[in-house]
């Protein structure tokens, strides 16, 4: 009898082409197991509530930051205390930075870092050979029409919480406060110089676009903060690869940038949490993640794959290249309330880049819709 397991992930090859590789090869681990994996757009996956989702799937590829409030409500299983603790310490061990602990709250293993990510900066290798690797130098290529940056809402945020945490002075240290304005204000001045140094249109783009757009063209040579894609940067994703590279260096050097990534979390309303337990310890084990997940098209959680000569060679780089700002990376508060807040503070951070409010005025609001929503946190 064949036991069906169902998931539900995003749409992009990293987000699923990967896992239906990674099922179709579990056949032959488990001929036993199916795993049928089903989609959404990238937006989708962002909004749809979990609440929904643990009804009608037993596995969920979801961003940690939603961890804390689908564990407080009880919709996902544990990882731990069902006989694979001795697997988890080993994935703990074989962290990215702090990939694996993002999906730990208030004591327990609510998911695995089976995707690893962060903002980094990306350039095309056979337009330029010597990238930008300090701000001065993203401002002075940026001068020559030629840089992007993804400033959609979510991606400002990102950035703005990436430059401060590299500035030394990471979002939310003080209580019901987002950032104290003499921290915010050298953040966003260098938010606003980019922004009229790039297209209009960035206001509006999300990483995925902006890879696009840099490898389809010859315009367009780099980009500094945006999450990275490990699929451009392999022969034949798109007309012109791409290779990602460490982010511009501030005075924390490369660290503090908002870290990113996608873990395969188990719904606790499933009847089958054995086989989907042993089915996500496999996906997100070193030789799986290096192999059947990678080729599919995955960007790994797993620091094996990491370190792999094959998905080095592969990729550009791609891993190397990155891995020191996704060891130093900036992990978000572990509030149950912090996805609300970031989907209030989102937009405001793009609205102020357009011009709709003065930096005074974005802080302010910034400040007083954190204390709003999470008080005292």
């Amino acid at each position: 009898m064949t036991t069906v397991l169902t998931g539900m992930t995003w749409e992009h090859a990293r987000g699923y082409a990967s896992v239906v590789a990674t099922a179709d090869a579990y056949r032959s681990v488990r001929p036993d197991v199916e795993v049928r994996w089903e989609f959404r757009s990238l937006q989708a996956f962002a909004d749809h509530p979990i609440e929904d989702l643990v009804e009608r799937f037993d596995l969920l590829v979801i961003d940690h930051p939603h961890i804390p409030l689908a564990a407080e409500r009880g919709l996902l299983a544990r990882f731990d205390g069902h006989g694979h603790d001795g697997q988890l310490a080993v994935l703990s061990g074989q962290s990215v930075g702090r990939s694996h602990e993002s999906y730990f709250h208030a004591g327990h293993q609510y998911g695995l870092a089976t995707d690893a990510a962060a903002q980094v900066a990306v350039y095309r290798p056979d337009l330029i050979s010597d990238p930008p690797r300090d701000w001065t130098a993203v401002l002075e290529l940026a001068r020559e029409g030629c840089v992007l940056w993804p400033a959609k809402p979510i991606d400002a945020f990102s950035s703005l919480v990436t430059i401060a945490a590299n500035n030394g002075t990471p979002p939310m240290t003080a209580a019901g406060t987002f950032l104290l304005e003499e921290d915010a204000l050298p953040a966003l001045a260098l938010l606003r110089e980019l922004t009229s140094l790039v297209p209009e249109e960035s206001l509006r783009w999300n990483p995925i676009q902006v890879g696009d757009a840099l490898s389809e063209g010859d315009r367009w040579v780099y980009a500094p903060l945006l999450f990275g894609y490990s699929n451009y940067s392999r022969l034949g994703f798109r007309k012109a690869r791409l290779r990602y590279i460490d982010i511009p260096a501030g005075p924390m050097g490369v660290s503090g940038s908002l870290l990113g990534g996608a873990g395969i979390a188990i719904s606790a309303r499933t009847p089958q949490l054995s086989e989907a337990l042993e089915y996500a310890f496999w996906l997100d084990s070193a030789e799986v993640q290096s192999g059947a997940y990678y080729d599919g098209g995955g960007q790994p959680g797993n620091v094996v794959a990491w370190e792999s000569d094959r998905t080095n060679a592969d990729s550009l780089d791609f891993f190397r290249g990155t891995r020191a700002t996704l060891e130093g990376a900036y992990l978000r508060p572990r509030h149950a309330g912090y996805v609300a807040l970031q989907d209030a503070l989102s937009p405001l951070v793009t609205r102020a880049l357009e011009g709709g409010m003065s930096d005074a005025e974005l802080v302010t609001r910034l400040n007083d819709t954190t204390a709003q929503l999470l008080g005292g946190a």
